[in-house]
């Protein structure tokens, strides 16, 4: 933890990001990855302070079923989650609309999610920036 912070909530940083492990394609015996993914959701749960969780999702593979069960639990507890399509450099460019819309489209009834999916390269550095921009707007809302 920090210097001089208490745990208390007026001791919050403006901006805190956490990364948290994921629950797609981890390398580790089933066991463990049902720790984390309890870990995980047990630090979402409840926090009065948290603005948005970034969901992360592989372009090549799109939302998949465990991806799925995610955005269901983020659902139940009412915690606001926005959609990043990454590695997009490794979709074909003509591809990339198409799965950005079919994205939109699955999660434009689930009550948690934010409309708006952004897709990302860190590789090529494409919409990195859109990326950043959405992150200072959820921060200063």
């Amino acid at each position: 933890m920090p210097d001089g912070y208490s745990g208390q909530e007026g001791d919050l940083p403006p901006m805190a990001m956490v990364d948290m492990p994921g629950y797609g394609y981890a390398q580790a015996p089933k066991d463990h990855v049902d720790a984390w993914t309890k870990l995980v959701f047990d630090y979402l749960r409840g926090r009065a302070t948290l603005k948005r969780v970034y969901v992360l999702i592989d372009s090549r593979h799109g939302i998949k079923k465990n991806d799925d069960e995610v955005l269901d639990l983020l659902d139940k507890a009412a915690v606001s989650y926005q959609i990043v399509l990454t590695k997009t450099d490794k979709i074909k460019e003509p591809a990339v609309p198409k799965l950005l819309a079919e994205t939109t489209e699955k999660i434009r009834k689930r009550p948690a999610a934010f409309p708006l999916v952004l897709s990302t390269s860190s590789e090529k550095g494409k919409g990195l920036d859109e990326l950043r921009a959405a992150i200072v707007q959820t921060v200063t809302e």
